[in-house]
Parts: C-alpha cells; structure tokens; sequence
C-alpha cells in the first residue's frame, strides 16, 4: 500500500521522447502522417485546410468561421439530423474546428467503424450543400451572441485590442460586427468550400489504433476517389500593422470592473528566440506562481486573476495581458504592470525564481504528453509552422539553458511598456501615467 506521508522522491527531467509520424502520400499528392499506437481503442483522423487570405480591405473575417460551422450541417444526399444520427449511433465524435490560419475536421471513432463513418466524411468534404435553412440559423444565433457579448467588458476590451494589434485590414485584426453576419451569403461560402475543401489544401493526420485495413481505406476513399483541383489559388499573407501605443479608453458608466488588455506584435515559434521569450513570459504572468499573480492578486488584492501570454500564428506573434479589476485600483494595476516590467528588464532575477520556472515549463511539457494524440498535436503545431520535431528538443535545451541574466536580456529585448497597445474598457481614476483617448 502507498505510504502517502513520504514525499515522493525529486527526480530531474530528463530528455522527451516525442513519437514521429509515419508519413505517406495518397495518389492525389495528400500528405498523411500515422501515429500508430495498438493499445489505444479509439482513432482520431484529422483532415486540416490552410485558410487562404483575400488580399483586399473588403474580406468578411467571418467567412471562414462561417463555414467550419456549417460543415456538416447536410449534404447532396443528407440533412444536418441525419448526419448526427449517424455519428451518434456509431459512438463516434465529429468536429469541425476553425482558427485563424487553419480550419479543420476531426473525426473519433472506433476503427469497426470507419466502413461507415469514412464515407460519410467523404460526402461532407466533397459534396457539403451548406443549405440556406442552417446558414440562416446559424447567422441567427450568432447575432444574437454578439449582442450579448458587446455588453461585455472584457469582449469589448479584446475586440479593441485585436483591432489596434494587427490593424484591421487582415483576419487577425478584424473584429465581427453585425453588419459582416448580414453579407454573408451561400453562394460565397459555396465559393469558399470549392476553393479550400480541396485534396491540394489538405494534410491528413491519422493517430491511435491504426490498423492497416483502415490505411487501405482511407487511401481508396481519399486518395484515389477524392480529386477535386490539383491546385487552389495563390494564398497571401495578411498586412499588418500595429496602432498606436497611446493608452485607449472606453467608459462604461455603471461598470463595477474595468477589463484590461496589454500588447505588442512579437516574434512567432519560427524564430530562435521563441522559448526563451515563452520562459520570461511565464515568469511574468504565465503560471499562478508568476509575479503578476504574486503582485497583483497575492498581494494587492486588486483581481482575482491576471496572466500574460505569448501566442504564435502563421504569420507573426504576438504577447497579451489580461486582467479585469475593480474599477477603483485600475490606474494602480496599470502602475504594477508597468512596475513589474520594468523589473524584469533592469534587476537580475533570483536563481531560485528562475529554477522554478524551469521545473515548471518542463514539467508542463511532459505532463502534456499524455497519449499518442498529445503525441501528434506536438507534431501539428511545428509542422502547420514549416518546422520539425526537432524543434522541441532544441524547446527543451533553451529552458533549462535559462539564467538570470539571459532573464534580463529577453526582457529587454522584447518587453516595452511604452510601446504596447493599452487597452481599458470600464472606468479609470484619473492619472498622469497614460494618455487617455476616448473611442466609441
């Protein structure tokens, strides 16, 4: 029996073992990467599109949301209820999902059932009706969200940063309003469907028990039967442009908190300076033992919680801080923010401190390793970003290489108070720290 008054003994992490794919290719030319792992029951096949981007000031950032939605809402030969009667009967789970720069579809099941559910997936990707009915149901409910969400702070604050961020002439930046549900019409999510739901657009990613029966399946129905173009157009990269770092201020006159939301444009996973950036970033804000944590909440007391996160798209990066106070103490958070920053960037770090960040990000990446589809989620994110497994490993190598004084030198190299996007939405004491510039 487990002794559970003796600590468990402090062991180092060692290296991590990531699992490669086996890659294939269809006749079609569709890459496909296996992750074979026999003792899992279930399956997971991941059909992934790259979103194209219209080089025009007029894109409805919703398109592409609009038809990950719609998906499996009927095809040809199937209505929406009988589709998910289907997946229902089979135990099976299919989802679409969309993200800025990818839109996907992902099917769990069990491998005695892919005679059926293959087919069906078939049908959706190459014969999707996106009926009138389901797409008018669909900008109904969402409307209706987006009225409710506006009422928001912290929506509004994150609409707001998102535009000053990238600017608004890009997916990225854009920011729905009702006016984009209204032009959103059929024939353009058809159009949209034809020209992205493509075998020359897609990457299939196939992980657990992944006999070879269903290999073979998979090949016949989506490599020899699926077609479609062998080209689709040339996609572009978005323009983006920050805004202005002046302090931005919207007020809302019965508002109890104000939501605030920090930011820059930064480095993307691309770059060699990435996981240094990620570990001063969880130093500052990125774990609940991190300074803001400890400053604000511990013990100020001014929120309940607040963090700082370094994300990474296709084609940049970007940091954030997010936190929603008590509208009495918003300058002063907005002063500890600062302070903080400042502290990173010109007082050396404790060896401690950074000791614990280490066996807290390493700890992370082991512990989110935890099945073969962990396994190839890892894989997808370096390969959606043109780069290899090697990259963890390299991950890895940089955190533990960590010290006080690399600390300050990120810092300084890529945290900039003044030139971050500040945005507040709820009410602000007045201050001579910030700018204040009124938006509606």
């Amino acid at each position: 029996m487990l002794d559970r008054t003796i600590a468990p003994e402090f062991r180092e992490i060692g290296n991590i073992s990531l699992r490669e794919p086996i890659k294939k290719e269809f006749s079609n030319g569709l890459p496909v990467y296996v992750f074979q792992s026999p003792e899992q029951e279930l399956v997971r096949i991941e059909w992934i599109f790259e979103n194209s981007y219209l080089d025009d000031q007029n894109e409805n950032p919703l398109l592409n949301s609009a038809l990950s939605a719609l998906l499996k809402e009927g095809t040809m030969t199937m209505s929406s209820a009988e589709i998910a009667e289907k997946i229902d009967f089979y135990g099976a789970f299919l989802v679409p999902e969309y993200s800025f720069d990818v839109t996907s579809l992902s099917l769990y099941t069990l491998n005695r059932h892919s005679q059926v559910l293959l087919p069906l997936v078939k049908d959706i990707l190459t014969e999707a009706s996106i009926p009138q009915q389901e797409l008018d149901t669909y900008l109904r409910n969402n409307k209706q969200k987006l009225q409710v969400s506006i009422q928001k702070n912290d929506y509004l604050a994150r609409r707001k940063f998102y535009n000053l961020i990238f600017g608004e002439n890009n997916r990225y930046g854009r920011t729905p309003k009702l006016e984009d549900y209204e032009g959103i019409t059929r024939s353009q999510l058809i159009e949209l469907y034809k020209k992205e739901i493509v075998p020359s657009n897609c990457t299939l990613i196939v992980s657990g028990n992944v006999s070879d029966s269903l290999l073979q399946e998979l090949e016949h129905i989506f490599g020899i039967e699926w077609q479609g173009n062998t080209s689709i157009s040339e996609l572009h990269s978005p323009v983006l442009n920050q805004g202005s770092s002046d302090f931005v201020y919207e007020e809302k006159e019965n508002a109890l908190q104000s939501a605030i939301r920090l930011g820059c444009q930064t480095i993307s996973r691309t770059h060699p300076d990435y996981p240094a950036l990620q570990f001063v970033n969880t130093l500052l804000g990125g774990f609940f033992g991190s300074r803001l944590m400890r400053n604000i909440r511990e013990e100020k007391g001014y929120t309940y919680s607040i963090g700082s996160a370094v994300a990474t798209l296709k084609h940049t990066g970007f940091l954030t801080i997010v936190t929603e106070v008590g509208v009495d103490v918003t300058d002063a958070t907005l002063i500890e923010i600062e302070r903080e920053i400042n502290l990173l960037k010109t007082t050396l770090a404790a060896e401690a401190e950074v000791d614990l960040v280490k066996t807290y990000m390493e700890g992370s990446m082991l512990g989110s390793l935890e099945s073969i589809f962990s396994h190839a989620d890892k894989f997808k994110s370096v390969l959606l970003n043109g780069m290899t497994l090697a990259y963890y490993s390299y991950y890895m190598e940089q955190i533990r290489n960590m010290s006080p004084e690399k600390v300050q030198e990120i810092a300084n190299k890529y945290f900039d108070f003044v030139a971050m996007v500040k945005v507040v939405v709820g009410k602000i004491n007045q201050s001579d720290k910030v700018h204040q510039a009124v938006v509606n």
